[in-house]
């Protein structure tokens, strides 16, 4: 059965430097889905990289400038630009703009959190 999802029903994570609004997950029946709205504030991220076990994640940008910064590179980012990063592969997203860098984040998995490893700097892992 269809469902619509409100903003208002996202939850909010508690993720460091950032406001992350989860819309679509496990929690709210997707079976092989999350869908993340995800605000980042302009000037140094306090959040380190981290990747998933296993899964890819989709970005998209909707508004605002940055940096993917990836094992394998780093990437200018602006709206529209899309940007897939693989499994397994350390990823972290800096706002460089003067404004909010705004992202559509989707993974295939109804639930993240349990493949998902953090680090506190590139040096770690």
């Amino acid at each position: 059965m269809a469902t619509r999802i409100r903003s208002d029903d996202a939850q909010l994570l508690e993720l460091p430097g950032r406001i992350s609004r989860e819309i679509v997950s496990g929690r709210n029946g997707a079976q092989s889905s999350t869908l993340r709205i995800v605000e980042i504030d302009p000037g140094p991220t306090t959040r380190g990289p981290h990747l998933h076990d296993g899964f890819e994640e989709v970005i998209y940008v909707l508004a605002g400038q940055g940096i993917l910064k990836t094992d394998s590179g780093n990437f200018d980012l602006q709206p529209g630009d899309t940007a897939l990063v693989p499994p397994n592969e350390r990823h972290q997203t800096v706002n460089t703009g003067k404004g909010v860098l705004l992202l559509h984040c989707s993974f295939p998995v109804a639930d993240i959190r349990p493949g998902t490893r953090e680090f506190e700097s590139w040096d770690d892992g």
